[in-house]
């Protein structure tokens, strides 16, 4: 399903988000594509077009999440609410360590897992941009 998302309230979620995508925190300016405001929750599933329910992410991010507004912890098996940005605070599900997002929470893992935050693909994306200084780390390090 297609909604219109006005020009003011797409700029409202790029410049809350400072340009990095709300769920893996890619800068836009480095990435290939220009990232999307996601519905946090799916029109499907009642969400509004609102800057209450949008969130700037990558088109990887997009991708893999979908509609989806809950997924396993691979840990526990159990069903959990992905990780949610106007809801929760990024540094209390997860760890940005050089290459990896580690998760902290059942959240944290069933979003990180269904995002595929550490493919090869994207460590390697990330440890290219941290050597080529296109990116600085704003999380805690380890």
């Amino acid at each position: 399903m297609s909604v219109y998302i006005s020009k003011e309230l797409r700029r409202l979620v790029h410049g809350r988000a400072g340009g990095c995508c709300e769920y893996c925190l890619i800068p836009e300016t480095a990435a290939f594509s220009t990232f999307e405001a996601d519905h946090i929750i799916g029109l499907k599933h009642g969400g509004a077009t609102n800057a209450d329910n949008l969130a700037l992410s990558c088109s990887i991010c997009n991708k893999y999440k979908g509609s989806d507004i809950a997924s396993i912890d691979p840990e526990t098996g159990e069903i959990v609410k992905l990780y949610h940005p106007r809801i929760n605070q990024w540094n209390d599900h997860f760890i940005l360590t050089r290459t990896h997002i580690v998760p902290l929470t059942p959240s944290g893992r069933a979003t990180a897992r269904l995002l595929q935050f550490n493919t090869l693909n994207r460590i390697r994306e990330r440890e290219l941009l941290v050597n080529a200084c296109l990116i600085e780390l704003p999380i805690i390090l380890k």
